[in-house]
Formats: C-alpha cells, sequence, structure tokens
C-alpha cells in the first residue's frame, strides 16, 4: 500500500467532528509516556505537559493527541506507564467525561488500532485501596485519523499521526517494535538513536515530509496536521497548508497546537525562572495566531 493510499484510507474512514469559532483545542502528539526509566524520553517533561494540560482543561479546550501518546514498543506492559504517569492518565479521564478527548494512534501505539486492547488497558484499573478491578474509562476509542470541519465555512482540517507516509513504520511497525525492545531501547540508554525513526535521522525525516506534502497537493491542498517526525511546521497563508505540533519529548520543553477563535497558534511549554529564582512553567506563541480562513483555497 502506497502513501496516498494510506492517508486516503485514513482520511475516508476519519470520524467527522463539527466545531466553530467559539471551539477551542489544544493538539499535542508524541508524548512517549514511558516507565520514568532513562529510557523515558518524557519523563524530563512530565511535570511541564501536566501543567499546560491542567490549563487547557480549566480553559475549556478538547485535547487532541495526535499519536504516539503511549511508548508501547519500548515497554511491554502499560500497567508501568500508568503508575509512572497516573495522575496524567485520571486528568485525561476528566476530559474524557466531558467529551473533551480524541485519540489517534500512531505507530508506537498502533496496537490501539485494536479495540480490545483499548478495552484492556483503559476500561478499568485495579483499587489500591480495596484490591478489586474497578471501572475507569468508559467507550474510550482510538481513531487512525480525525476531521474537524467547520459549521460554517465548511473547511476541513485533516488530522493523523503522520506514519502514513512512512512504510517502514507503517507496513512493519511490529518487526520495528521488536527492535525497539530488543537493541534500541539498551542501546538509548548510552545515547545511540534508531537510525528507522525519522524524528532521529534528517534522511527519514525529510522523505517523510516530502511523501506528506505529495499527498496535501494531490487532495486539493486540504489543511492538514501530522506528528511523527517532532518537527514543528507553521506554514503562511498561500502556503502548502502542511502542520506539524512537534511533540512532548523536546529537551526541556513541549510543543503543541492551540485552535481557539477561529486561529491557529504554534506555543510552546517550558520551565523557566522568574527574577525571584523560582522555576515556573511558562507558555510562549512561537508562531501566529493565523486564521484559519486564510488556508482555504
Amino acid at each position: 500500500m502506497s502513501t496516498r493510499k494510506r492517508f486516503d484510507k485514513a482520511y475516508k474512514n476519519a470520524p467527522v467532528i463539527e466545531f466553530d469559532d467559539t471551539s477551542k483545542f489544544i493538539i499535542f502528539s508524541d508524548c512517549h509516556r514511558g516507565d520514568n526509566s532513562f529510557a523515558d524520553d518524557f519523563a524530563n517533561n512530565r511535570n511541564t505537559y501536566f501543567h499546560a494540560l491542567k490549563q487547557y482543561y480549566k480553559a475549556g479546550f478538547s485535547y487532541i493527541e495526535l499519536g504516539d501518546g503511549n511508548e508501547l514498543w519500548e515497554n511491554l506492559y502499560f500497567s508501568s506507564i500508568f503508575e509512572s504517569h497516573k495522575n496524567i492518565f485520571f486528568l485525561l479521564k476528566e476530559f474524557h467525561q466531558q467529551n473533551r478527548l480524541h485519540l489517534i494512534y500512531g505507530n508506537h501505539d498502533m496496537v490501539y488500532q485494536n479495540p480490545k486492547t483499548v478495552e484492556s488497558h483503559y476500561g478499568s484499573i485495579m483499587d489500591g485501596k480495596t484490591g478489586v478491578r474497578v471501572p475507569f474509562f468508559n467507550d474510550l476509542a482510538y481513531h487512525e485519523a480525525i476531521l474537524l470541519k467547520h459549521k460554517e465555512t465548511g473547511q476541513e482540517l485533516f488530522m493523523a499521526h503522520g506514519h502514513q507516509a512512512d512504510w517502514w513504520n507503517y507496513n512493519f511497525w511490529k518487526l520495528n517494535r521488536l527492535m525497539v525492545r530488543l537493541i534500541w531501547r539498551q542501546l538509548q540508554v548510552v545515547g545511540i538513536s534508531d537510525p528507522t525513526s525519522p524524528a532521529k535521522n534528517n534522511i527519514e525525516l525529510i522523505k517523510v515530509e516530502r511523501r506528506t506534502k505529495k499527498w496535501i497537493a494531490e487532495n486539493s491542498n486540504i489543511f492538514t496536521i501530522t506528528g511523527h517526525t517532532h518537527r514543528p511546521r507553521f506554514p503562511e497563508p498561500g502556503d502548502l497548508p502542511y502542520f506539524n505540533d512537534g511533540s512532548c519529548v523536546h529537551p526541556r520543553s513541549i510543543t503543541g497546537l492551540e485552535i481557539e477563535n477561529g486561529a491557529i497558534s504554534l506555543v510552546k511549554w517550558y520551565v523557566d525562572t522568574s527574577e525571584e529564582g523560582i522555576l515556573q512553567v511558562v507558555r510562549s506563541v512561537l508562531e501566529g495566531p493565523q486564521l484559519l480562513k486564510n488556508y482555504i483555497i
């Protein structure tokens, strides 16, 4: 199956979520939540991520997680991830209870294309007091892609993880997962990166971006947001509308895309010190805001 067919399939099967200029979304991807070990890339940013997501929850945003939320290549058991980042999963549950949580799977959590796996991970948890499993998430669903559609303008915002443009990580994810568990996880601890990952290999990154841009151009320049490469992208109006939210495993920061008041912005959250020497989590706008309608062809 080619890149075009993989993206076409994801687009065709994507659930449609209607929105308008009063809607608010925060889009993060590539959290790679792990077990808090030396190989857990997310561990350094977990407090920053939790604080940011909590602020978005209080402000009424819906959360779209654009794939690779959980690191299920390096970690054999979801329970170790859950125990390491339990506060985050309880916050995600609050989003879900208000119908403000939308999850997309990527190559590192591709197992979530199976609803039974989603249910086994999220359906119930062990109550620490009683030792009995109790319900956790109800009717949680993962999708390969999501399509936001503006109620008034009809503008479509297509969102997928982006591994559709990466034939190796899409078609052979099980083999790659095995290699990561047997080899690359151990080598990562001493600073050797997985060469098959576009996030750590510029040649692969450029190939993925080129294939994605080709699909967008062949589909009437549809507004597209992906993750996967970990490299943020924010085009100007008139350019090819190919956005990337970056990742939550950048050194010392996380990046994401906000949609609010009919506009989109690329933002960064990071830890900084005040003049008094107090550590604080800070939000800064890297690009935008740009009105979504400015990207309508």
